[in-house]
């Protein structure tokens, strides 16, 4: 969730959305997402909405936020329902960050209960905490599966210690294991966060992460290519020269090598940069986002959307809990998606899945688009056949270019 809001119109005080958001509400899905904006330490590569205990000053105290955030999704329950959107149970949650198990295990379950009280879980709902490899403990571990979870993500991104250093990361590689093993031992699925692409990392050193990933034997693996976003400390690095500039040819390599090894040890992609071992173990949270289902974001910065309007709360964890002491919404602003953006974004969002794209959603100029993108060996030929548009391996990394060429007027 980068820090930087985007620009939109002014919010009402008492977050009630447009009649737009109820329409059609019943033939989607609806998801929460809590943010939790602690880190023991500020990564140099990173341009999340997080903080450091240092950082924050009264009103934003950790031993707090669950009762404020508790709070923001009492008011999601009365604006959903004032502004006619049907309740529904929820389908997923995720807990993302920063490093949700920075709070107690037991406040983690507190915030979950008062979502299930509010909404209840579908069976089977999936709910994912994301965590860093030495905030866990097997106590809490079982404390989260017994709350209800069923997923724990953990941010490994490399098994390398000088390319841990660059990042910033604190923890020992050698607890990735460790933590997998007790996650698994209190019945939770696992997933494994990588990041490839990190200035001063070879391909050897990219593919000891992936084989340690791999070994651990994780239900599914992220692999992200490293973004060296403005403001950062990394940014200021590589400006001055203290650290090598990334290079997209180095990023191509690493991406291909990752599908080849991930695939070899039984894990099959279904989107850009995620792989499952089984249909089942795909994060089903990320799918609602790539769907266009319905989410609502608790937290400070946190995003949603309901029915085509997307809003954004207030960044600081201060600021946050302030507008929600004086009964007002956190958000900051919002837009109402028209339907030509709303198609847009559909586009984008499901090209990059392995379900792929209908066709006939095209507009005239995209479909004529596809014959050459399968002769350019971007598009899956056999799929295009059936009527619908998949990437290839090679179009996974021209994704975004085959985006555009399927988007022109």
């Amino acid at each position: 969730m980068p820090s930087i809001l985007p620009v939109g119109d002014p919010a009402p005080a008492d977050g009630v959305l447009p009649a737009q958001a109820g329409s059609g509400a019943g033939g989607r899905r609806f998801c929460l997402y809590v943010h939790i904006p602690f880190c023991a330490v500020r990564c140099g590569y990173c341009d999340f909405n997080t903080y450091t205990a240092t950082e924050l000053g009264p009103g934003a105290a950790q031993d707090e936020y669950a009762g404020t955030v508790g709070g923001e999704l009492d008011l999601a329950a009365r604006v959903l329902e004032q502004s006619g959107v049907p309740s529904r149970p929820l389908s997923t949650v995720f807990f993302g960050g920063g490093t949700p198990t920075l709070l107690p295990a037991v406040d983690l379950a507190r915030i979950l209960d008062r979502a299930r009280r509010l909404w209840q879980l579908e069976p089977g709902a999936e709910v994912t905490t994301e965590a860093n490899p030495d905030s866990v403990t097997p106590e809490s571990l079982q404390l989260l599966a017994d709350a209800g979870f069923t997923r724990i993500s953990f941010g490994m991104q490399s098994a390398v210690p000088h390319v841990l250093k660059v990042l910033d990361r604190t923890h020992n590689p050698a607890r990735v294991p460790e933590a997998v093993r007790w996650a698994r031992d209190a019945g939770l699925k696992v997933s494994l966060d990588l990041i490839y692409g990190t200035p001063g990392e070879s391909l050897q050193d990219w593919e000891a992460s992936l084989e340690a990933a791999i070994a651990c034997g994780p239900d599914h693996v992220s692999a992200y290519a490293l973004i060296v976003e403005d403001g950062t400390r990394l940014a200021a690095q590589i400006r001055r020269g203290q650290v090598p500039d990334i290079d997209d040819d180095d990023h191509a390599a690493k991406y291909q090598l990752a599908d080849e090894r991930l695939a070899a040890a039984g894990y099959g992609w279904y989107e850009v940069s995620n792989w499952a071992r089984t249909e089942a173990d795909r994060c089903r949270h990320n799918l609602a986002y790539w769907h266009g289902d319905d989410w609502w974001g608790a937290g400070p910065g946190a995003h949603s959307h309901v029915g085509g309007v997307r809003w954004w709360n207030v960044k600081h964890p201060v600021a946050y809990a302030g507008r929600l002491a004086a009964g007002e919404s956190p958000a900051a602003g919002r837009e109402t998606l028209d339907e030509a953006t709303r198609q847009l974004e559909h586009v984008m969002l499901q090209t990059r899945i392995i379900d792929g794209l209908a066709t006939a959603e095209l507009g005239p100029q995209g479909r004529r688009e596809v014959a050459g993108l399968i002769a350019e060996g971007l598009i899956d030929g056999a799929q295009a056949v059936r009527g619908r548009v998949r990437l290839t391996l090679q179009g996974r990394l021209l994704a975004d270019a085959v985006v555009r060429r399927l988007l022109e007027p």
